[in-house]
């Protein structure tokens, strides 16, 4: 079976997460890199994340479609890719293949990207009624 990784803050588990984590367990066994709180501030700013580290895994391990959730401090996922060593790493539809860390260490797929479900989208009130 093939190693799949993803990665992410995984802040508000949205219907693009789920749908992305559902395409992932299609390719294989689905790893979950996911940023710390403190690579979460790093990457997104002090306001974020909403809820911890502990409680996100603790969603994404709920996940019927989750193998394996491993929590990174760094600022991307690369060191964690090469200890890993996927055969495939998938992203959302807003990345570009040459952008994806670790492009240079396993094949990349971008999944097709789902308007309107954005976590930033989301808590802008983009989303809203």
């Amino acid at each position: 079976m093939k190693k799949i990784f993803t990665n992410g803050c995984f802040d508000i588990l949205h219907p693009g997460h789920m749908r992305l984590l559902q395409y992932c367990r299609s390719l294989g066994y689905v790893i979950v890199g996911l940023n710390s709180d403190t690579s979460v501030k790093e990457n997104k700013g002090s306001f974020r994340p909403f809820f911890s580290q502990e409680d996100r895994k603790y969603m994404l391990e709920s996940c019927k479609y989750v193998d394996e959730v491993v929590i990174f401090h760094e600022k991307t996922p690369y060191n964690l890719i090469k200890q890993i060593k996927p055969d495939i790493i998938v992203k959302g539809g807003d990345y570009k293949k040459e952008n994806v860390i670790g492009n240079d260490l396993a094949e990349v797929i971008i999944f097709e990207y789902i308007d309107d479900y954005s976590t930033t989208n989301i808590i802008g009130g983009k989303n809203e009624s």
